[in-house]
């Protein structure tokens, strides 16, 4: 390859990493959260020593810098290929806000080990008494050692692969319990240093995703904040518009390979000739085609403004309702087959349809509840009255 692939043509793009994927195929991922993480991790530091990760981040920090379209394709070939994503919460979400709100220094030590798979990210945010309301979090840190340090103490909770996690980007209340969002900063926390506490919460797939974390006088270097003291409200909302809108693209094409899945599920069992089952699937379709312009209306907006916008929240939106419903018309079409579970023997597929229909009952909760996101929508995009929480 001669030309760098941010000045290549659509086609030449396709082709090149088409060919470089079949040259440098994933494999199939391993079920073991360990192994899986040890291959997510080999194939990050593969794709970033070949100078093919992460598709919008500056050459500078390890990554391709591709112009909107190329970023289209090249999240089309990733899916394509069955990639896995990165590990942790870092490249999608800790890392644009590095981007936006890191000084140079913090860019240099934490963006390339991110992206290439050195380093696993977990996100810190919600506590059992502060989810929706994230501005009330409790979490304390307050400022020891002539103002080098901070002493953190506090829980938080639902936290995606934080057991295998190195560093946690994580919201700690520094002003008053009154100062709601207004006394907020965001720091990054190393969870394996002394008073840090992590314990995996097993959820109705019998899986272990979600952890809580635990911080007893843990000691986390001023060095380690980003943006200003009690300021990290702003800075959270780049992170939390990036949650909403990370691999919107990705997404989109992952659940129309999905859809693909389901046709050709519903081919073999005989029921493409059944029109409830034709006009569900022409819906699904559609409502396909709908997340990939509101995923490309996204990007758009993070390459133009930094920020992903309203879009962001519309985009999760309809993401969250679509997998919730994807996996209903599953189970509704398999029957009493569906209800098998991933260690039965004869379960259809591996059991995967029921794994996924627990798996998204969670969707319209995590990164902000559905009904946040409606909010969000009617007050950014639709001009309606604010909700005067939002507001603090």
């Amino acid at each position: 390859m001669t030309v760098p692939w941010r000045e290549m043509g659509s086609d030449e793009f396709r082709k090149e990493l088409r060919g470089f994927l079949a040259d440098h195929p994933p494999g199939r991922g391993p079920r073991g959260k360990l192994e899986r993480l040890a291959w997510q991790k080999w194939w990050r530091s593969l794709l970033f020593d070949a100078g093919v990760a992460g598709p919008s981040w500056p050459v500078e920090y390890g990554g391709m810098d591709l112009p909107f379209t190329l970023q289209v394709i090249y999240h089309e070939e990733m899916n394509r290929a069955r990639a896995p994503e990165p590990p942790g919460t870092g490249v999608g979400l800790a890392g644009p806000t590095i981007f936006r709100h890191g000084s140079p220094e913090q860019r240099e030590r934490w963006l390339r080990p991110m992206l290439r798979g050195d380093q696993v990210w977990a996100q810190a945010f919600s506590e059992p008494e502060a989810g929706s309301d994230l501005a009330s979090l409790r979490t304390t840190a307050r400022i020891a050692d002539g103002g080098d340090v901070y002493i953190v103490n506090g829980q938080k909770v639902w936290s995606s692969y934080a057991d295998l996690a190195d560093l946690a980007f994580t919201l700690v209340r520094t002003g008053t319990p009154e100062s709601r969002a207004r006394g907020i900063t965001y720091l990054v926390i190393d969870l394996h240093a002394p008073g840090v506490t992590v314990r995996p919460l097993r959820d109705i797939t019998g899986g272990e995703v979600f952890c809580e974390i635990f911080f007893d006088d843990v000691r986390v270097p001023v060095a380690n904040r980003i943006g200003a003291e009690n300021d990290g409200w702003s800075v959270a909302r780049t992170t939390l518009g990036h949650e909403r809108a990370a691999n919107a693209m990705n997404q989109s094409a992952f659940y129309r390979r999905i859809l693909d899945d389901i046709v050709v599920l519903a081919r073999e069992r005989g029921l493409l000739s059944k029109p409830g089952v034709v006009d569900a699937l022409a819906n699904l379709h559609a409502r396909a085609s709908v997340m990939r312009i509101i995923a490309m209306r996204t990007i758009s907006d993070i390459i133009a403004t930094g920020d992903p916008g309203p879009a962001s929240s519309v985009s999760r939106l309809i993401v969250s309702t679509f997998e919730q419903d994807l996996h209903e018309f599953a189970l509704d079409m398999l029957g009493p087959d569906g209800l098998l579970s991933r260690e039965d023997p004869d379960a259809v597929q591996g059991g995967r349809w029921i794994y996924g229909f627990l798996r998204t009952r969670a969707s319209t909760i995590g990164a902000g509840t559905a009904e946040i996101h409606r909010n969000l929508a009617a007050e950014r995009v639709l001009g309606l009255p604010k909700d005067p929480v939002s507001q603090e």
